[in-house]
């Protein structure tokens, strides 16, 4: 849910634009007129003019140094095949999520703790980051540049036709539901379409309702259902409980919906809520600029006390360990983890700024998440802690589709255990 909207490319493609890159970083370690040459990696495609404007600044400003941009369609697939050929990227925005933490626990990136900014970042935040996996354990190999936040988002002035108030607590989100269906509304829009768009409740659901230590069990060497602490079987029937009840209020034709179609029916005001995050609001507002968006966190439970805001970091900034320019690439860490940098970005974006310095964010549409942002009331994606081989969305998607909570509970709890054996066979992780 990157931004945690994952990019559905297919990986031929992403291989070749890969190799490509690759080829012309051959080329860029320094220019012939005294210039350092750093290759800058970016992801995201939609925030490609938001980059090159901060490159342009930055190179006005440090006119001994030449940032060459390089976006791809594939970035997971890219960068893999970058290292493979030993062409790591000097400096890299990646997305926080289980794939960064996979590179740095390899010691891809280099250790960022001693750099200014890094005393800056949220340490909740820095701490969702780190807790995905590190080089040595220890180290701080990214800095949270931008965060997304999975809440629910909401079309205000539905809620105020119908009396309907913020739901604090799961009861009152279902009770707004059932008003909301019963006044002929959509109270959700889903997009079944598109598999990844269940992770969104999903992650908040499961992320508070499973013991704090669970991915700390199931993904230890040698765990298994029978035997382990924790698992899906044992911790997570509320969650999935919950998720299918979400789900039960569907719109006619959820099935054959997609991304794109949830954000142009939320914003022409076709349902009350829409189950996505912060990242969904600037696609939002480009099918309807005048589309009515706020937000709430989701209250998975029946205490208000408990609810907390489901965020990552959507982009994230690192440095090959090995650059042959460390003192340019960490000036331009420094300027793109700048106050103005950051607040210009977040205002473009959408997205909540996770440095203690940073002015909240101004958009009317995080307003209702913000102050859980600033009180560090946050946990991570639970899907972050999810290896790629698992293939969660998929098996999401069949849960929804065919109602089975035991076959879902069990087929993630066997993934984990095959995954754990694994783990054991490698001689440990």
């Amino acid at each position: 849910m990157n931004t945690r909207m994952p990019a559905r490319r297919h990986a031929l493609v992403g291989a070749a634009a890969a190799i490509a890159l690759a080829a012309a970083l051959s080329g860029c370690s320094a220019s012939d007129h005294g210039k350092v040459t750093l290759d800058f990696f970016q992801f995201k495609p939609e925030a490609v003019q938001n980059f090159k404007t901060i490159v342009a600044d930055f190179e006005a400003a440090n006119p001994n140094i030449k940032v060459v941009i390089n976006t791809v369609p594939d970035p997971d697939t890219a960068i893999r095949t970058l290292l493979v050929k030993d062409k790591t990227p000097d400096v890299l925005t990646l997305n926080g999520n289980g794939n960064f933490a996979d590179l740095a626990s390899a010691c891809v990136f280099a250790d960022l703790s001693d750099l200014p900014s890094a005393a800056r970042a949220k340490p909740q935040v820095q701490s969702i980051l780190n807790s995905l996996g590190t080089c040595h354990g220890d180290e701080t190999n990214g800095l949270p540049f931008a965060n997304n936040a999975s809440g629910v988002l909401y079309n205000p002035e539905i809620f105020a036709k119908y009396s309907v108030k913020v739901p604090q607590t799961w009861d009152e989100l279902i009770a707004a539901a059932e008003t909301f269906k019963a006044n002929g509304v959509n109270p959700f829009y889903f997009t079944l379409k598109d598999a990844w768009t269940i992770s969104p409740p999903f992650v908040n659901l499961a992320g508070n309702l499973t013991p704090p230590d669970f991915f700390a069990n199931i993904r230890s060497a040698g765990w298994t259902p029978a035997a382990g602490t924790d698992g899906f079987a044992k911790d997570g029937a509320e969650a999935a409980q919950k998720l299918k009840q979400l789900f039960s209020y569907a719109q006619p034709g959820a099935e054959s919906a997609g991304y794109n179609d949830g954000n142009a029916a939320f914003a022409a005001g076709k349902s009350a809520m829409y189950l996505q995050g912060s990242y969904a609001v600037p696609a939002i507002r480009a099918a309807n600029p005048d589309a009515k968006v706020a937000s709430f966190p989701y209250p998975t439970t029946n205490d208000p006390a408990k609810n907390t805001l489901v965020s990552g970091v959507d982009v994230t900034l690192a440095m090959g360990r090995n650059t042959k320019h460390p003192v340019e690439a960490k000036k331009f860490i420094e300027y793109m983890m700048s106050t103005p940098v950051l607040d210009a970005y977040s205002a473009s974006q959408s997205s909540l700024t996770p440095v203690a310095d940073a002015a909240p964010s101004a958009d009317p549409a995080l307003a209702g998440i913000q102050g859980y942002f600033n009180d560090g009331r946050v946990i991570g994606f639970f899907d972050h802690h999810v290896p790629a081989s698992i293939p969660l969305t998929a098996i999401l998607q069949q849960y929804i589709l065919d109602g089975k909570e035991n076959d879902f509970l069990a087929k993630m709890d066997n993934e984990f255990a095959k995954l754990a054996a694994r783990t054991s066979s490698n001689g440990g992780q």
